[in-house]
């Protein structure tokens, strides 16, 4: 009886297993710049960055600098060995993990991503283990000037705000940013105040 349950716990922790990634494994789809498919079925979403969207759900066009930054990760990546570390929280609501990726020689991607000027800094609460590389990397291309930084924002607005916990900042008008009680606002002069100490643009408002 006792190898009987010794083989039945066995066999339940190998497939337990089976559902937890390995420390390298390879990746099989790129969907954009923060997005991948590994080869044994996990989805992993990038953390702490936001890469302009490729427009898929909503059938819009690329965002400014969507399809650069999908091709860069596709370059980093593409049926390659990646390592994943994660944070506090390992899982997003849509079921795909969340992590940092490494290729084989130590690099980070994500961080490759924003230093190219292809990603926001998007730190959420609390997976922020890697917020004041990622936001140095964002500096040094804000001051090139390269990717998201080299197109000059057309409709500027007289400030900015976000909340003391946010991780983006909005427009005066933004409805979801109204959300906000307005003691309770973090006003910015400029959109790149804000983007220099690490928020990232709200997705509805767009700033």
């Amino acid at each position: 009886m006792r190898k009987i349950l010794t083989l039945v716990l066995l066999v339940t922790a190998l497939a337990g297993l089976s559902f937890t990634p390995s420390p390298l494994e390879r990746a099989k789809t790129v969907y954009d710049g923060d997005t991948i498919l590994l080869r044994n079925g996990f989805k992993v979403r990038y953390l702490g960055i936001d890469a302009p969207e490729m427009g898929y759900d909503s059938g819009r066009r690329p965002e400014f600098m969507a399809l650069e930054a999908r091709d860069l990760n596709l370059l980093l990546v593409g049926n390659k060995r990646v390592r994943l570390e994660f944070d506090e929280v390992r899982e997003d609501r849509y079921g795909r993990l969340l992590a940092y990726v490494f290729l084989e020689n130590g690099e980070m991607v994500n961080a490759l991503l924003v230093r190219k000027g292809l990603a926001y800094v998007s730190a959420r609460r609390p997976n922020v283990k890697y917020f004041t590389h990622l936001l140095e990397q964002q500096r040094l291309a804000m001051e090139e000037r390269i990717g998201l930084w080299s197109k000059e924002v057309k409709r500027k607005e007289s400030y900015y705000f976000s909340s003391p916990l946010s991780s983006t900042f909005h427009r005066p008008n933004c409805s979801k940013g109204n959300d906000i009680a307005p003691k309770r606002r973090v006003r910015y002069r400029t959109r790149t105040d804000a983007l220099w100490e690490g928020l990232s643009p709200c997705r509805e408002c767009k700033p």
